[in-house]
């Protein structure tokens, strides 16, 4: 509470400072702005004037957000939080239909010059945009506050705004993959959580944990999700890479990705320790997968963060993702981001920066995060009173939080997507028709190297 109270009190003298300088402010960010290179098509120049009026009305800007539901909810509750607690800034929630809507209009915007201040999309989006020169850079305004704190957020959240050494976005929330297994099962099969730290002992209690009556299989051993996620999840902790260093040679059929992906086809296959659903009406899967450890038909599966409020944590417990024997466990960790549109005027960006900062603070990521389930972007939100106290009750909250501090970042495709999605269909040949990994593999290189090829 003393930091939450310290942190509105310094949001308010900083605010105060902003108004109270008035055009001096307005000077300053424009000359953060005009002395950051990679913010050079930032409209700051012809919207900058030294002789610019001083507004004592609230700078009022709109953000973007394409979140519905109770997420919407939370999303409302903090911006009235936000204009309640000081007079300078005035925030205007515009809520879309979901991510993709948002980035269309945010297209259409800057199309007609009418943008909001801040807008929420996912990663790729906000490394296509800000390669294009239509979002500012926020360097000057998080080196000038030195309350920011950039060194708190977890990293592999943070990364995903950092395009060509800049920051083009910051993460409200983050999202991972994590494993999740029946704690009847192993008390009574007599095997410690530690199993689930590498797959080589989460295989060994794979097959002690699969039930078979002749070749009926009653209760399988564990359940990866359908798709390629958790075997690209499974392929870094082995040390794949997707491309060479210099960005010009596809690696997807390496011997650490065919190793990694050959063990799951040879479970589900051979051993028939593993299965997964797939097909099915949207969701329909991933449901299914759920439903089979909470019915007892598998011991335990790999899901995401956002699975907890689906879960009975009296029977289930969360674990992080394993590694190989001797390489630490790297699956990828996401997150969704806020961007400033470089078009939008510097007293709008200076006033969208102090909206994101309080957004992000500790004790706001923490709160969404006990909310929602997503992951809290800032280590020090696990130091938040409530979030401690929370976490002692519900300890599967941290899991995903702890796996996303050393996670891999998510991975940005220079082809587009076409590399990705030649990895996807390597995964249904994998797991659905029991293609030997190398086969599927070697075949997803060539497609995707011809992609790379073509914007090399």
């Amino acid at each position: 509470m003393k930091k939450m109270i310290l942190s509105m009190l310094t949001l308010a003298l900083v605010l105060s400072i902003l108004v109270g300088c008035g055009s001096n402010v307005q000077t300053s960010s424009s000359q953060n702005i005009q002395g950051d290179s990679s913010n050079r098509n930032a409209p700051a120049q012809s919207n900058t004037s030294t002789n610019a009026t001083v507004s004592e009305k609230p700078v009022e800007i709109e953000f973007w957000y394409g979140l519905g539901g109770k997420l919407g909810e939370n999303v409302e509750k903090f911006i009235q939080e936000f204009n309640a607690m000081q007079n300078e800034v005035k925030v205007k929630g515009v809520a879309q239909g979901n991510y993709t809507e948002t980035y269309q209009k945010l297209q259409a915007g800057i199309a007609s010059r009418k943008v909001p201040a801040a807008v929420l999309l996912d990663a790729s989006t906000i490394h296509a945009l800000a390669n294009k020169q239509v979002l500012a850079s926020m360097d000057s305004l998080i080196n000038a506050d030195q309350n920011f704190h950039p060194e708190d957020f977890v990293h592999a959240f943070y990364s995903l705004g950092t395009i060509n050494g800049s920051q083009y976005a910051l993460p409200i929330y983050g999202t991972t993959q994590v494993l999740y297994y029946r704690k009847d099962f192993f008390e009574k099969e007599g095997i410690s959580p530690d199993v689930l730290n590498t797959w080589e002992s989460l295989s060994k209690a794979a097959a002690q944990l699969t039930k078979k009556n002749g070749n009926e299989v009653q209760r399988y051993g564990w359940e990866p999700m359908w798709g390629s996620g958790n075997l690209i999840d499974a392929a870094l902790s082995n040390g794949a890479k997707f491309v060479s260093d210099d960005g010009k040679k596809v690696l997807i059929d390496s011997p650490e990705w065919v190793e990694a992906w050959e063990f799951f086809r040879k479970a589900i296959h051979e051993d028939k320790i593993m299965r997964i659903h797939y097909g099915g009406q949207g969701w329909e899967y991933w449901y299914k997968t759920i439903d089979d450890v909470m019915q007892g038909r598998a011991a335990g599966y790999t899901g995401s963060s956002g699975d907890q409020g689906d879960l009975d944590f009296s029977i289930i417990a969360a674990h992080t993702q394993p590694g190989w024997e001797g390489k630490p466990a790297k699956p990828i960790a996401g997150a969704l981001m806020v961007s400033i549109p470089a078009l939008a005027s510097p007293e709008e960006q200076a006033a969208a920066f102090q909206w994101i900062k309080f957004f992000t603070s500790p004790e706001k990521t923490a709160e969404w995060s006990m909310n929602t389930g997503y992951i809290a972007v800032r280590k020090s939100a696990r130091e938040v009173e409530a979030y401690k106290k929370f976490a002692e009750e519900h300890p599967q909250i941290l899991v995903p939080l702890k796996q996303a501090e050393t996670a891999s970042p998510l991975f940005t495709d220079p082809t587009g997507g076409k590399i990705t999605d030649a990895l996807s269909k390597a995964a249904d040949r994998v797991e659905i028709e029991g293609v030997p990994a190398a086969d599927a593999l070697r075949a997803a290189k060539e497609e995707a190297q011809k992609a790379l090829d073509q914007v090399k």
